[in-house]
């Protein structure tokens, strides 16, 4: 039943996946932020080469100035975030202070999950509430989203409970918004899988929300998972992303090193090796060598000195990979194209059935 469920997803997704390859970047990062927030490897991230456009940090402060190379602060949209119903007037009063590059806005985070588990815990009702009173006049200054529920059926349960409230509190306009959220953890099948879920729930409820569906990933990852399959359900789960019109953004989550993931995603989603160079899934995150992106390669460091670790055999501990010579990368590159080749000959035949 799983893969009945898992295929349909893909096919139903599939049914919109788009005819050009004219695409531009869709791709985020999410801001953890902690004691030491490694600033050379946010000057890859935010780097000019790399096709990152958006970032945000769980709340509505940015993050610090000092981790943006020249010109990123302006041209990297910093997305808000009111993650909870706790001290909301005073998050919403923080937005005041945000320059108009940022347009969009996030709203309650995993609210259908307990806050130990890193969700704000908010009934539907309560939730519905507050979204009608609080956010919806903030549509006069930012594009809206709606709640980012966990990626399960009980957070498909909680929106359905959510868009009810909304319409039993205002039965004229319910909850309006302008684009939607969504987070998942797991392989490539049940991502398309849920997508197609998360789809098919806005097209077809009234859930308020205005012109085109637009969905924003904006935490996704397969936990506990060694780097060779991450990297497998990346280079299969990037192309695809890209191709769908309803996917308008998406940040994978790993922008740390091994030793900062935490205990229920492990560190296989990590796109930095220990010693801050890029791992296998960091440097195709970017781009690739076409951007000017390869494993092992260190932003520059407060000297101003970079290192392109990919063929650094001197000291240092390479974190988890040990790519450290070209010809692990030419073997990496290889298996890219293949990957790529594969994934293109799937979308190929999933558009053609």
């Amino acid at each position: 039943m799983k893969n009945t469920l898992a295929a349909a997803g893909i096919l139903a997704a599939g049914a919109v996946i788009a005819q050009n390859n004219n695409l531009t970047s869709k791709r985020g990062m999410s801001y953890p932020g902690s004691s030491d927030s490694h600033s050379q490897d946010y000057a890859l991230l935010l780097s000019s080469a790399s096709p990152i456009d958006w970032y945000f940090t769980w709340s509505p402060a940015p993050a610090p100035s000092d981790i943006f190379p020249s010109g990123a602060s302006s041209r990297v949209e910093f997305v808000p975030a009111l993650p909870s119903t706790e001290d909301l007037d005073s998050n919403i009063r923080a937005l005041d202070s945000l320059p108009e590059s940022s347009k969009h806005l996030f709203t309650f985070n995993e609210p259908d999950g307990s806050t130990d588990s890193g969700g704000s815990d908010i009934s539907p009702e309560d939730a519905a509430k507050a979204y009608i009173e609080k956010i919806v006049p903030l549509r006069d200054r930012f594009q809206i989203s709606h709640p980012s529920v966990t990626g399960s059926q009980r957070g498909l349960d909680w929106l359905k409970d959510f868009n009810a409230s909304c319409w039993d509190i205002d039965a004229e306009n319910g909850c309006p918004a302008d684009f939607v959220t969504a987070h998942f953890y797991g392989d490539f099948a049940g991502l398309a899988s849920y997508l197609g879920q998360i789809a098919e729930f806005y097209n077809t409820s009234g859930s308020g929300i205005d012109g085109d569906l637009r969905i924003w990933l904006k935490e996704f990852g397969l936990p506990q998972a060694d780097q060779d399959t991450t990297f497998a359900m990346m280079n299969q789960t990037l192309p695809y992303l890209d191709q769908l019109d309803y996917v308008e953004g998406y940040a994978w989550f790993g922008t740390f090193r091994p030793k900062e993931a935490n205990e229920w995603t492990g560190d296989g989603l990590a796109l930095f090796q220990g010693d801050g160079g890029l791992s296998e899934l960091g440097a195709y995150y970017l781009g690739g060598e076409a951007n000017g992106f390869k494993v092992g390669q260190q932003g520059p460091s407060n000297d101003g000195n970079g290192n392109n670790g990919g063929n650094d055999t001197g000291g240092g501990s390479g974190g988890d990979d040990n790519n450290d010579n070209g010809d692990t990368d030419d073997a990496i590159g290889l298996r890219s194209s293949l990957l790529v080749l594969w994934v293109t000959i799937t979308m190929a035949c999933i558009w053609n059935i």
